[in-house]
């Protein structure tokens, strides 16, 4: 099988219970991400998961010169950054797809799919 990032896509500064508009709507889309946690568990699916803090806790390192350069915050500016992923495994592209589906609807966010090498 074939290991695959699924990454959720949020807001930059929301924290991860702070992006939802009611606390109903919130324990919602937790109990439904519980649920399909619980499905990819069930199904050989699931390797790991987590949601990340907001943006503007990430530090960006870059040693490619002589002397490393360390900046606070995101390395690029946006509306949207990665708010979590899962790392699942897969047969296929397709059966990734279909998976990423369910959690795009399980979350309630946008999701990029991408395959990880050597997975």
């Amino acid at each position: 099988m074939a290991q695959y990032a699924l990454m959720v896509w949020g807001p930059s500064e929301a924290g991860e219970f702070d992006s939802y508009p009611t606390a109903e709507e919130r324990d919602a889309q937790m109990a439904a991400t519980g649920a399909f946690n619980a499905k990819l568990q069930e199904g050989g699916h699931f390797v790991f998961a987590n949601g990340l803090a907001e943006a503007s806790a990430s530090t960006v390192v870059d040693n490619r010169g002589a002397t490393p350069i360390i900046t606070d915050g995101p390395y690029a500016e946006s509306k949207e950054y990665i708010a979590g992923f899962w790392i699942i495994e897969a047969a296929d592209l397709d059966e990734a797809l279909t998976l990423t589906t369910e959690a795009s609807r399980a979350c309630g966010r946008p999701l990029e799919v991408r395959p990880m090498h050597g997975g």
